[in-house]
């Protein structure tokens, strides 16, 4: 099988590209930068999702087409709404309208929990508005599609836009964390390698023009997963809680919009959160501290 992931350079593309490679598929990843993490294996187009032709060339002879392509990041999706809906709901289209062209076999979409919510802004309405297009084409023109509503990622190849690296980052370098909010945050953190494993489990028939959720597997709140980091330092942080204005961010529960319901995905097994965030911790370590591992010891890279 062929697969094409728009959006195969950044966190959560590029581990999928690897998942889907895994399992013996073609992968072509489509972004607008070169993916750091690309395999010997993989074919990389470098371009842009508002380019109709490019888009095209990449879709045709696919099988399967994913788009994890466009902006992500609520705080800037809030700062340019036109750049937003252009890249997220245009780009998304112009993706669609190529996969209708090839009679691609599933479309596979990136959406998120916040679709559910109040919160979220523009980013939050740009995902809505591209799952009632996506629909649209399944109604017109037959398009199977497969819409995935992920949770909070964490894990290897994350940027400062996720939080848990933002926190991580925050916690070797000062000693301290800073948190805007009262920490009774609740969130179902799910670890990237899971979420891009499931994300090619979900190409059965079973899940053909189904809605998915993908998270972890049990609620936390943001207090006890700072608990938890300050522990595995040694108990050594300063933890600092201030109050926020924002209202881009869900508190307790994304629930109050209640678009398609959808199905939660369960894998067979997954990555227990405190072996997942020992693994970002060491990351970060060798990141800050110029570290490379050498016969699995830690060598000081100078």
């Amino acid at each position: 099988m062929k697969a094409t992931v728009f959006g195969g350079s950044g966190f959560l593309g590029s581990h999928l590209a690897d998942a889907l490679q895994k399992g013996g598929n073609k992968v072509v990843i489509f972004d607008r930068i070169s993916s750091p993490y690309l395999q010997k294996e993989q074919e990389m187009i470098v371009g842009d999702i508002l380019d109709r032709e490019a888009v095209k060339m990449a879709v045709k002879d696919s099988d399967v087409v994913y788009n994890f392509a466009g902006i992500a990041d609520l705080e800037k999706a809030k700062e340019d709404p036109v750049k937003t809906v252009e890249t997220n709901i245009l780009g998304n289209t112009i993706i669609l309208d190529a996969c209708r062209e090839y009679n691609i076999k599933r479309f596979v979409f990136a959406s998120s929990l916040y679709v559910y919510s109040k919160a979220g802004s523009f980013y939050r309405s740009s995902k809505q508005a591209c799952e009632l297009i996506i629909e649209n084409y399944r109604e017109d023109y037959g398009l199977p599609y497969t819409i995935l509503r992920y949770g909070s990622l964490y894990g290897p190849r994350a940027d400062e836009n996720n939080f848990i690296y933002k926190i991580l980052n925050q916690a070797i370098a000062q000693g301290k964390i800073t948190r805007y909010g009262d920490g009774e945050e609740l969130r179902e953190y799910i670890h990237v390698e899971d979420a891009a494993r499931f994300s090619v489990d979900i190409l059965s028939k079973e899940f053909e023009n189904e809605y998915v959720i993908l998270t972890g597997h049990q609620q936390m709140k943001i207090r006890n997963l700072l608990t938890m980091i300050d522990e595995m330092l040694g108990n050594r942080l300063e933890i600092e809680y201030l109050p926020t204005k924002s209202n881009l961010h869900y508190n307790i529960t994304q629930y109050s919009f209640s678009p398609k319901i959808a199905k939660k995905y369960i894998g067979k097994y997954y990555f227990d959160i405190g072996q997942g965030l020992l693994q970002c911790l060491e990351e970060t370590y060798k990141k800050q501290h110029k570290y490379k591992e050498v016969s699995g010891l830690l060598m000081r890279d100078d």
